[in-house]
């Protein structure tokens, strides 16, 4: 790998670009973020300041000042796991099942739907909220077309309770019964939740507020580049929550953390994961990195190298000094 000095971070900044809007609060096609280096380990911070994180500037003040920032804590735990395997000339993945993945699609389309089974998938995750009456018909029309289909709705909190009960109560009986989750359907709120749990008899997931006390969620959706899933894997147990791990939609760098980690807390945790949501590189124009994770399918595709993998891809980056 290359040269640094011992405990001095070293960045290669990049720049994504989606195919599409990626969710119903960003508006951006553009995604920048950094891959980091710290004493020959690697790890990936791709902010998303509409969920609530700093701006890519900020976090990288926090990486070379206090480390404060979960998403910054978190970059440095993938360095830290990163390093100690690369260190031993081995993989990360060695022995390990990454679960399998849903589709992630950010809008609803036919053909990408029809590409989606064809790859094998059996659960859709459809990005919702920026015309729930369109998204009512068009998964009114799937579910009728893919009766074996299951899907689960991300609306990032962008509803309120009562235009999620509608939209949902609002779906034929036979959509809605072949809906796995609905995740962050409004603000979360334990009455809210309780309440709209209640009327529309369709499992709510926490992603947003994820934390140990958001118990009136049926399922916890933990996102390894910003929490510990340790910590919430124990959370849901004792809710008795389904528990699904997803990519942040950030760098393959990062969705191979995120696969890794899917893969150890399902080992401390038998049983405990589901079908998980690591597969989102398609999402965004390929790239030397986004190739090395193959064809989109809900298997993942363990990238070659030590550590996360992505050997010759981050040697052939121009790495400079944070500071």
């Amino acid at each position: 790998m290359m040269p640094h000095n011992p405990s001095k971070p070293m960045i290669a900044r990049y720049r994504l670009k989606s195919r599409g809007f990626l969710n119903a609060i960003s508006n951006r096609r553009e995604f920048e973020g950094a891959l980091i280096e710290v004493d020959g380990g690697f790890g990936c911070i791709h902010p998303w300041p509409e969920l609530g994180d700093p701006p890519l500037e900020k976090c990288l003040a926090d990486l070379a000042g206090e480390r404060r920032w979960p998403i910054v804590r978190r970059a440095l735990r993938s360095v830290e796991f990163d390093r100690a395997a690369r260190v031993l000339d081995e993989s990360l993945f060695e022995e390990m099942e990454v679960p399998e993945s849903h589709a992630t699609l950010a809008k609803g389309d036919v053909a990408e739907i029809a590409a989606a089974v064809e790859a094998g998938f059996t659960i859709v995750k459809l990005k919702c909220g920026r015309d729930l009456a369109a998204e009512a018909k068009f998964l009114d029309d799937m579910a009728s077309e893919y009766p074996a289909l299951k899907w689960r709705l991300d609306f990032n909190e962008s509803p309120t309770p009562e235009q999620a009960a509608e939209f949902l109560l609002g779906l034929s009986e036979k959509t809605r019964t072949a809906i796995d989750f609905v995740e962050d359907p409004c603000p979360y709120s334990a009455s809210a939740w309780t309440e709209l749990r209640k009327k529309t008899r369709v499992q709510l997931a926490v992603d947003l507020e994820a934390a140990p006390l958001s118990g009136a969620a049926q399922v916890m959706v933990i996102k390894p580049a910003v929490d510990e899933p340790f910590l919430l894997g124990e959370a849901a147990i004792s809710h008795s929550q389904r528990v699904v791990l997803t990519s942040y939609m950030d760098h393959p760098f990062g969705q191979a953390f995120a696969a890794w980690e899917a893969s150890r807390l399902e080992l401390q945790f038998p049983g405990l994961v589901g079908i998980c949501g690591l597969q989102t590189h398609h999402l965004f124009e390929p790239n030397d990195f986004t190739e090395a994770l193959g064809p989109w399918s809900p298997k993942f595709k363990v990238p070659a190298g030590t550590g996360l993998g992505f050997d010759d891809q981050l040697d052939a980056l121009p790495w400079t000094r944070l500071y």
